[in-house]
């Protein structure tokens, strides 16, 4: 008969049983030292066995039919190389300011650029356009960038044009393509970017061009933009407008468009 709580009339829970105890002392020594014992003897018996196995043979090693000929070709069939006007990387090794879009007529050079020192810009000025100036430095250097160019351009009383060519260095495209996939990434912003989703670059790719909403401040006039992003092998290709009137969509695709062919 179980025996009941005398307050509650609840039968009592048996109690529990204690659990294995590990071996402890001598006996735990002894214990360790044969399962040792078996271990090395069943890995020499292992071993024993494999050495009395004949080798076994390794597969034949396959090698995909060499893309280039055993010999060398005749020299009236080898091909000629390409000219510069379609080597890119002949193009762009050299002067990369002669890349740069010719100044259209009737714009003239903008000598208050101070950001520029003879068509070049340093990587410094560069990362000084951004928020995160110290963050964008870093970058730059971690991505090897190899040089910027660049132009600037008035027209009128207030029209302005930015162009930038950032180059990476040799082997690098992808960093290029990744700088510019950043900046297109939050133009769609209207904290950050132009607040739309900007229209395609025609032959560019992934390229895009962007017409801003306008700004207005009392006391000032008011400040219109458009920006085009674009990036081919290693370069970079950015275009700003700034004016006080509209900018209208063909001003900055032509100058996207041309700027695209020269590269």
């Amino acid at each position: 008969m179980e025996e009941n709580d005398a307050t509650s009339g609840v039968p009592a829970e048996p109690p529990v049983a204690p659990g294995r105890m590990r071996p402890r002392g001598r006996t735990a020594l002894i214990i360790a030292a044969a399962a040792l014992l078996g271990i090395s003897a069943g890995t020499a018996v292992g071993y024993g066995i494999q050495a009395e196995r004949p080798p076994t043979p390794l597969p034949a090693l396959s090698q995909a039919e060499l893309a280039y000929p055993a010999k060398p070709l005749p020299a009236d069939k080898v091909p000629p190389p390409l000219p510069a006007s379609q080597d890119h990387q002949v193009r762009t090794d050299g002067d990369l300011r002669k890349l740069l879009l010719d100044r259209p007529a009737g714009w003239s050079e903008d000598k208050d650029a101070d950001w520029l020192n003879d068509g070049w810009m340093t990587v410094g000025d560069l990362a000084r356009d951004f928020r995160e100036e110290d963050y964008m430095f870093e970058y730059f250097l971690e991505s090897d960038i190899r040089r910027i160019a660049g132009a600037s351009w008035v027209k009128g009383a207030d029209r302005e044009a930015e162009i930038r060519l950032v180059q990476f260095s040799s082997g690098t495209h992808t960093s290029a393509e990744e700088f510019a996939d950043g900046q297109r990434a939050y133009m769609g912003s209207p904290e950050r970017g132009a607040g739309n989703e900007g229209h395609p670059v025609k032959g560019s790719g992934a390229g895009r061009y962007y017409l801003y909403e306008v700004d207005r401040k009392p006391g000032y006039e008011p400040f219109y933009q458009a920006r085009a992003v674009m990036n081919r092998g290693d370069i970079m290709i950015e275009i700003n407008l700034y004016d006080s009137r509209p900018i209208s969509k063909k001003d900055i695709r032509t100058l996207a468009e041309r700027q695209l062919e020269r590269v």
